[in-house]
């Protein structure tokens, strides 16, 4: 039976293993897909069992996406672009990584009819999805993206892969017409981004990266502030698509069944 795996840490909160094993089961094929806490000492020694074919496949959650890349044989061109890996799987004895996270996110913003050319963009947050975030919005036209990272020095990284990208200070205030949070803050309950929203107009794009829980206090804050929201669920469904049709070769179903099946 073949083995896949999501790392991270946290990973609690993944619904991967819910997700990937439905459409396992669904598809008849012989194979389970768990979760796996690691720390970074311990990332080399699970791609090279990937490269022992005792792992079929990876994927990779916060923090490891650039994490993962030194112990690779190889990157597509996504993930070179981006610095961020999201999926990992064996080609001709080769450890693969690839980034479907760009296709998920894009694929996200045209399913809730968002026109997004010609937008302001900002984002919270400098981590490894980030790369993948600023690769779709380039390509899909927005006139203008600005970060604001806690860390101003990481958020300055990145201005090494997107020279186009504009850094802003933590809390300081900037117009956009959308806003994304892909800082970690929401996956607990108490967590607060203490930022002031107070001054926005209405009908703008408030998207959180975290899908668990579903509203987060930034997509809460938001609303209440009249403007439209959207959480990352359905990045993920089509990333986790996306990295199963590699694995297996086989595109499965998303219907309603699979959005019940995250929200229960």
């Amino acid at each position: 039976m073949k083995k896949f795996l999501v790392i991270g840490n946290p990973i609690d909160h993944s619904l991967s293993p819910k997700l990937h094993n439905y459409w396992i089961k669904n598809n008849n094929i012989k194979a389970i897909y768990e979760k796996q806490k690691l720390e970074s000492s311990q990332v080399k020694d699970l791609i090279l069992k990937v490269k022992k074919k005792e792992i079929s496949g990876i994927n990779i959650t916060v923090p490891f996406k650039k994490t993962v890349i030194p112990y690779l044989d190889e990157l597509s061109v996504e993930a070179k672009r981006t610095e961020s890996v999201n999926t990992i799987y064996l080609h001709k004895e080769k450890t693969v990584g690839h980034n479907t996270d760009i296709e998920g996110f894009e694929r996200s913003i045209n399913d809730i009819n968002f026109d997004i050319k010609d937008k302001k963009i900002l984002i919270l947050g400098a981590g490894g999805v980030v790369p993948s975030l600023i690769f779709a919005l380039e390509k899909m036209g927005v006139s203008r993206i600005t970060l604001s990272n806690r860390t101003k020095e990481k958020a300055e990284d990145l201005k090494k892969l997107f020279r186009n990208l504009s850094i802003i200070n933590w809390g300081q205030n900037e117009d956009f017409d959308m806003i994304i949070n892909a800082t970690s803050l929401g996956l607990s309950e108490e967590d607060k981004i203490d930022l002031d929203f107070s001054q926005i107009k209405k009908n703008k794009l408030f998207y959180d990266i975290i899908y668990n829980p579903s509203e987060t206090n930034f997509l809460k804050k938001g609303k209440d502030f009249g403007n439209k929201t959207e959480n990352g669920l359905k990045m993920f469904i089509y990333q986790a698509q996306a990295s199963f049709e590699i694995w297996h070769g086989i595109r499965p179903k998303i219907d309603n069944d699979v959005i019940k099946l995250l929200y229960l």
